[in-house]
């Protein structure tokens, strides 16, 4: 009996052998990863400044024989996964501190070598603000929300030098519920302030919405479309904040086109759209909306761009409300110059401000404005004027009459023409510099682009080439009358076309500009940064305008 059972275990320890052989053959030599070595770089760190520039931020780069990925332990409550093993990460308690960095490098099997090194770095760098618009400023948080009925809301642009165009969607924005048939608007984001610092949580409800190159983190096959897989996002991750060294924050204009302030999550946490980035520039933040900028992980030419709001969104444009009381207008029935008690000019060249790179003089003469036949006409004329090479006039009721809030009509016909740019539009009378004051432009027509008519508006986060902004086809807007109606609610701005809805802008949030009194203006441009290329052949051509009118 004693011999079977001898050689029953024989037998067994026989198989065991054999098993782990052919285990040890699966994962290769399984050798733990040595020689780890670690390079600290402080940023800004100079013989005056021995614990860097203040932003905290420190470069780290681990390399070890047979190491195919490393884990760094910050000792500040953060971790992140580095498989390449150089990372940079922004220490953010303020003050000089020394932290004992741990740096896990593993091999095959998940084997794995360890060291330490102690990193010694200033941060003083804080942005009280964001932080407090972000999570309220209580343990218990803040949630927001993809603003999905917002257009624009998601976009990729360029990234890179170009001062004109790197700060906002160029190449591509969402309209209003562009991706409903995806998971994207099904998450909700949550920061809150714990003990001096900020927490976040993403609730994805189980999937996430990849790009389409990193699919494979969602189980997926890298290329075709983006696609919802499962993946969950469970966890608390930290948030630290740090200056913004990115291209926006190089701009001339950078104090308009970007906070300066950057979201650092701890342990690959993102936001709504997975990119391979943790990094998040805010690039304009209120109490209830946010515009968030981040690099897509492997393609540094390209920056996506998300909208966020407090508000859950909904497809739902149940915003009735109308104004029937009319407390303004002017129907344009006396022949001569516009009415000096409801109009006046801007005269030059928009040179001193106001300007968009257009090509015309503004003037006060009959020839570029004056009303005749029951119309107000303003025109365009190819000749010298003023040092420009075109005329035309731009009149505005500031000063004169403004408004908060109403039901704004203009019935118009459009010059012709590649290069004329006409608007019905307005600016907030409060004064103040731009975007700031707020635009809301109730439309404009380009006559390079004569089957579409636009609406936008501009605000703080928003504006240039940023703006939110939706066309709507239009076959004859230069041979034929059309009705450009907009109802500004403290609710909705919404722009229509001949009683025919088109766009529908969220304006709950009272942070927005447009929550103050506006002022009208009416002109027609040449060229510039939207009427582009003028036709050489072009000599003048006409807006007219049949009645404005206001009801509140």
């Amino acid at each position: 009996m004693k011999k079977i059972i001898s050689n029953i275990i024989a037998i067994f320890s026989l198989l065991l052998m054999v098993n782990c052989q052919d285990e040890n053959n699966s994962f290769g030599a399984l050798d733990a990863p040595s020689n780890l070595q670690i390079t600290v770089e402080i940023v800004g760190k100079t013989a005056d400044a021995p614990n860097g520039d203040g932003s905290g931020k420190v470069r780290f780069t681990a390399k070890a024989n047979n190491a195919i990925s490393y884990k760094y332990i910050y000792g500040d409550g953060n971790t992140d996964n580095a498989p390449g093993g150089i990372i940079e990460h922004p220490f953010t308690t303020v003050g000089v501190n020394t932290y004992t960095v741990t740096v896990i490098a593993s091999g095959k099997g998940g084997v794995s070598t360890n060291t330490t090194v102690d990193v010694t770095v200033l941060s003083n760098f804080s942005d009280e603000k964001s932080t407090m618009l972000l999570t309220g400023g209580t343990a218990a948080g803040k949630k927001w929300y993809i603003a999905a009925a917002e257009n624009g809301h998601f976009g990729v642009g360029q990234n890179d030098g170009d001062a004109t165009k790197n700060y906002y969607p160029n190449y591509y924005q969402a309209g209003s519920f562009e991706k409903a048939a995806t998971c994207f608007y099904d998450g909700d984001y949550t920061f809150a302030l714990v003990n001096g610092k900020i927490e976040y949580k993403q609730d994805n409800k189980g999937n996430t919405f990849f790009n389409n190159s990193y699919k494979s983190v969602g189980g997926g096959t890298n290329g075709g479309d983006d696609q919802c897989l499962a993946y969950s996002t469970a966890g608390t991750k930290i948030v630290a904040l740090s200056p913004s060294a990115s291209v926006v924050s190089k701009n001339p204009d950078a104090k308009k086109q970007t906070t300066g302030t950057v979201m650092n999550f701890s342990d690959g946490g993102f936001m709504g759209y997975y990119a391979g980035a943790t990094q998040y520039e805010i690039m304009s933040i209120t109490e209830n909306r946010m515009i968030v900028r981040f690099v897509q992980g492997n393609n540094t030419s390209l920056a996506w761009y998300i909208t966020f709001t407090t508000t859950i969104p909904t497809t739902d444009t149940d915003d009735t409300t109308d104004y029937t009381t009319l407390a303004w207008s002017d129907e344009f029935n006396t022949d001569g110059a516009p009415d000096p008690a409801k109009w006046t000019y801007d005269l030059g060249k928009g040179d001193n401000g106001w300007g968009n790179n257009e090509k015309q003089n503004y003037t006060n003469l009959a020839k570029n404005v004056k009303i005749a036949g029951g119309n107000l006409v303003i025109t365009a004329i190819k000749e010298a004027s003023g040092g420009a090479e075109y005329s035309s006039a731009r009149i505005k009721t500031q000063g004169l009459y403004d408004f908060k809030y109403g039901k704004i009509e203009m019935r118009a016909k459009m010059p012709s023409g590649a290069g004329t740019w006409p608007a019905f539009w307005s600016l907030g009378a409060s004064g103040g510099t731009w975007p700031a004051n707020g635009e809301i432009d109730f439309v404009e027509w380009i006559g390079n682009k004569p089957l579409l008519t636009q609406s936008a508006l501009h605000f703080p986060g928003s504006s240039g080439g940023n703006a939110a902004v939706k066309t709507t086809p239009i076959a004859n807007a230069s041979s034929e009358f059309h009705v450009y109606k907009t109802i500004w609610s403290p609710k909705t701005i919404r722009f229509f076309v001949d009683d025919v809805l088109y766009f529908t802008f969220d304006n709950s949030d009272t942070a927005l500009p447009f929550h103050k009194n506006f002022f009208m203006i009416l002109n027609v441009a040449m060229g510039g940064n939207l009427g582009g290329t003028i036709d050489p052949a072009f000599t003048q051509s006409s807006m007219e305008v049949d009645y404005v009118k206001v009801y509140q």
